[in-house]
């Protein structure tokens, strides 16, 4: 094994699948997490992801292939590499009838080298300071998820899985696990690797997504603030002050009229000469917007409009 450096990736799926009678579950899934990333898993019902994340933990066996969590290989060396990893599948279980701080208590006795000072950094770091000494019977659903984080990081792992952590939480308990989820990527240096059906937050909170249908990785894309995702060429419309001469103008970039402005497939340093051969024509250009498709509307193009889950 090649000791790992702080760039290299956090885990390694290779070639993962999963076979089940003659039904391919997961078909030979290959994808890289980098450090302090959070990494959404999208994909429809029966996709493969609560699949790809239970053989991730080691709650089920993979047909062939490996993941490597920080050099560990999760097939022939377990214990070593789920060292590196914390998760939450579905929801946190908690004893309810004992304190937040209670329960970090009791479970930090089950790893060598969690002190009381961790345990308070985690409390604050999940916002649950105030709350912690309350009976887990008396939180919310959203701070239980809250102290299910708190539980899973306490020792420092390289890797946080959650699956669906959203599921149930309305919409102040989501923004607020979104915002934690990347302080935790930001302050803690963790690699977070969330699935979830909402692809309105996994656009707000993922830092890159990897799309999966029928047990198939069919794409991974970074989100960027202002950054297209869809390709090299992007919808670019152009407000000028005579958009029918306009188009006429840039026929041969395939110009077209829409929302009385024109739109144009180009890229970065084409816009600016566009821009430029519409100054030089005599028009007045008011504007340029990028047209972005939301990943919702990528989402649905490249899985046929099936439903997410």
């Amino acid at each position: 094994m090649v000791n790992p450096t702080p760039n290299d990736p956090v885990v390694q799926l290779k070639n993962v699948t999963k076979i089940i009678g003659r039904r391919t579950i997961i078909d030979h899934v290959t994808l890289d997490l980098p450090p302090a990333e959070v990494f959404g898993f999208l994909g429809p019902n029966g996709s493969g992801k609560t699949t790809t994340i239970r053989m991730m933990v080691g709650l089920m066996a993979m047909t062939d292939g490996d993941v490597i969590i920080r050099g560990h290989s999760v097939r022939t060396d377990f214990e070593k590499a789920i060292r590196h990893v914390g998760a939450i599948v579905e929801n946190p279980e908690m004893y309810k009838y004992l304190t937040g701080f209670q329960n970090l208590l009791h479970y930090s006795r089950m790893v060598p080298g969690i002190t009381r000072q961790r345990i308070d950094e985690v409390v604050e770091l999940v916002g649950l300071t105030a709350r912690i000494n309350d009976k887990v019977k008396t939180y919310s659903l959203g701070m239980r998820q809250r102290l299910g984080v708190a539980q899973a990081i306490m020792h420092k792992p390289s890797l946080l899985i959650l699956d669906e952590p959203t599921n149930g939480l309305d919409p102040a308990g989501i923004r607020e696990l979104r915002d934690y989820l990347r302080k935790l990527a930001k302050d803690e240096g963790i690699t977070v690797f969330v699935s979830s059906h909402l692809l309105s937050e996994m656009e707000l909170m993922c830092d890159r997504v990897a799309i999966i249908q029928a047990g198939k990785l069919i794409d991974v894309r970074s989100i960027r603030q202002g950054v297209p995702l869809a390709s090299d060429l992007n919808r670019v419309l152009f407000d000028v002050d005579r958009p029918d001469e306009a188009v006429k103008l840039l026929a041969d970039n395939g110009a077209m009229l829409e929302q009385g402005a024109v739109l144009v497939n180009a890229d970065r340093e084409s816009i600016a000469r566009i821009n430029a051969a519409l100054v030089s024509a005599g028009h007045n250009v008011y504007g340029i917007r990028v047209l972005n498709k939301s990943l919702e509307e990528q989402f649905l193009e490249m899985t046929g409009g099936e439903s997410v889950v």
